[in-house]
């Protein structure tokens, strides 16, 4: 593989990030580390979605203009790639001037190929999803991802796009890419949802009732609806349509969206790029909803855990092992602050942490390797064994989103160097058999090396700082101090 193009959905810039877009964007993150770390070249894009009514009533309520407010909320996403130690190559927004323009192109070549025409409609509407709802989705006669919020009543003429064209066209694409959706019960999923039959939807909106939006082409009256516009970010940030070298470069590329995109990603968007005469998306992986106490995080409810939060106590590569931990990629999990930071003090400060001060303490005090790892005889043979098996088990699980197994396997390997040393004595060993205990360090110091490296992606800072301990750097830092 020489080019790697990874992209994550765009969250909605008027609200503030919680932890489950903070999951979907440091999953990217692992894959871009990942796949850099083999030799490929990569290219990571993130960003935010700016239009939309629930951005346009935002702005009003503050008495600002919709663009002075996305400037202003914009930084608080931007800056998630310091917070979270991420490597995103590309932040887009959805008012920049060459994505607008990309958005009215594709508008543009759907309507020229037949896929767009206006019709009169009325729908159930969620402004919180910022989509139409149906009575099979309502949960007493409300949208079950947002509850609070009174469903609106939208009655007017709109350009639609012409989905249900796309049902054997989009089947034949799932047959012909059996990976096209991971994990393989969401792709099932989708499957059914098209096998049932699809209907048209809606692409735009009155200007005169909400002007926060981009322009559609050759008619003032319509601004494009958000989805549609927004959807477009995966191929104008590859310069689509006038950088045509770039993009073929680069596209198809893999993105990661929450369960709640599934139709949007896997199903609309692909039928745009075929109404549009484009090539598909590679690679889509959907995970699942963090709740929290058993609800769904929400400002309403009072139960929003940030990532700067969890930042703020447990450190940005405590917070990165701690999301990617929470349960099997694309399985909703439950979290409340209280696990989170039971699992930080056992995995990390009492397991990894541990571990590293008592194998760097008694090298620095009883070994001559000097912290650099030298294989001995037991060494070669956890080399070829453990050390080994390790690196396959990477290998052959990243490329299926499986970071839980393969954290999972890296933390067996620190339980199994704790019960070692603990065995061996360790402390007593080196002092009563000064060669026995150097072999053992010897072990331990090549096992620590090769979980360093294999922590690369996943807890970048910290797979830094114990191979600059290893190196001979000085370091009295306690990796992963206990927190409450």
């Amino acid at each position: 593989m020489s080019k790697f193009y990874i992209t994550t959905t765009l969250p909605y810039i008027n609200a503030d990030p919680h932890i489950g877009f903070a999951m979907e964007i440091i999953q990217a993150d692992v894959l871009a580390r990942f796949y850099r770390k083999q030799g490929a070249e990569v290219f990571f894009n993130t960003g935010t979605d700016e239009h939309g009514l629930k951005v346009f009533r935002k702005a009003q309520e503050l008495g600002i203009e919709p663009q002075v407010y996305c400037d202003q909320k914009v930084e608080v996403w931007k800056n998630l790639k310091e917070l979270l130690n991420l490597s995103f190559d590309n932040f887009i927004r959805t008012t920049d001037k060459h994505h607008i323009e990309a958005a009215q192109e594709l508008w543009r070549r759907c309507k020229q190929n037949g896929y767009l025409d206006k019709k009169k409609y009325k729908i159930k509407y969620c402004v919180g999803c910022e989509l139409e709802k149906t009575e099979s989705e309502l949960i007493n006669g409300c949208c079950p991802l947002h509850p609070d919020q009174k469903l609106e009543i939208i009655e007017e003429e709109n350009y639609f796009f012409a989905f249900s064209k796309f049902q054997k066209e989009l089947l034949s694409l799932y047959e012909a890419n059996p990976s096209f959706v991971y994990p393989p019960k969401k792709f099932n999923e989708i499957k059914k949802f098209v096998q049932m039959g699809l209907e048209d939807f809606s692409v735009s909106r009155l200007k005169a009732k909400m002007p926060w939006g981009i322009d559609a082409p050759d008619d003032k009256e319509h601004v494009m609806y958000v989805w549609f516009d927004a959807l477009v970010n995966y191929i104008s940030a590859l310069g689509w349509p006038k950088d045509l070298e770039n993009f073929n470069q680069w596209w198809p590329g893999s993105q990661i969206a929450g369960k709640d995109n599934l139709r949007q990603q896997t199903a609309m968007w692909q039928a745009m790029l075929l109404a549009a005469g484009l090539p598909n998306s590679k690679q889509i992986f959907i995970g699942g909803f963090i709740t929290v106490a058993g609800q769904k995080m929400s400002k309403s409810l009072g139960n929003v855990i940030s990532p700067k939060d969890m930042v703020d106590k447990f450190g940005a590569d405590g917070t990165r092992y701690l999301l990617l931990t929470l349960g099997a990629f694309g399985e909703d999990v439950d979290v409340t602050m209280e696990r989170l930071t039971e699992k930080y003090n056992a995995d990390l400060a009492n397991g990894l942490g541990n571990l590293i001060s008592r194998v760097i303490k008694l090298s620095q005090n009883y070994s001559s390797t000097k912290l650099r790892p030298k294989v001995g005889a037991r060494g070669e043979v956890l080399d070829s064994s453990r050390l080994a098996g390790l690196a396959r088990t990477i290998n052959e699980r990243m490329r299926e989103m499986k970071f839980k197994e393969i954290l999972d396997e890296i933390w067996a390997q620190v339980a199994w160097a704790n019960k070692y040393i603990e065995e061996k004595k360790l402390w007593e060993l080196v002092k009563n058999d000064p060669e026995e205990g150097e072999k053992v360090l010897a072990e331990l110091l090549s096992l620590i090396s090769e979980i360093s490296d294999a922590l690369t992606p996943f807890m970048p800072e910290t797979a830094e700082k114990i191979k600059n301990i290893l190196s001979g750097g000085e370091s009295g830092e306690i990796l992963f101090p206990r927190v409450k």
